[in-house]
C-alpha cells in the first residue's frame, strides 16, 4: 500500500523576515547610490562628446575615485578591465550614446 502524499504548506512572505530595513536606512542607501551616480556622470559627460563619434553604443565602466574609465563593446569585458586596475572598487556602467543608459527594463 502506498502512503498518501503529505499536504504541503505554501509559505508566503520574506525569506529572511528578521532582516528588515527601516525607511531611514532605505533612503540613506538610495542617497548613497545617487551620489555615486552623480560622481560617475561628471566623468561620463566630460568624455562623451569625443567617444560618441568613434565608439557609439560601446560600454563604459567609470571608477569615480581615480577618474579612470574603461570602454569595450561588451559590458562584462569593460567591467573586467576596470577590475584589473581597481580590484575592490565599484564602477558604474554607461552606454556611449545620447542617453548613457546601459540597460533596459
Amino acid at each position: 500500500m502506498t502512503n498518501p502524499k503529505p499536504i504541503r504548506t505554501v509559505r508566503r512572505g520574506r525569506i529572511f523576515p528578521d532582516i528588515q530595513w527601516s525607511e531611514e536606512k532605505k533612503s540613506q542607501w538610495k542617497a548613497q547610490q545617487e551620489a555615486f551616480y552623480q560622481r560617475c556622470k561628471v566623468i561620463f559627460d566630460r568624455v562623451k562628446p569625443e567617444l560618441i563619434k568613434t565608439h557609439y553604443n560601446w560600454y563604459m565602466a567609470v571608477e569615480p575615485e581615480s577618474g579612470d574609465y574603461f570602454i569595450d563593446t561588451d559590458e562584462l569585458t569593460a567591467i573586467n578591465k576596470s577590475r584589473q586596475y581597481h580590484p575592490n572598487t565599484p564602477v558604474f556602467i554607461f552606454r556611449i550614446n545620447e542617453t548613457g543608459i546601459a540597460g533596459t527594463i
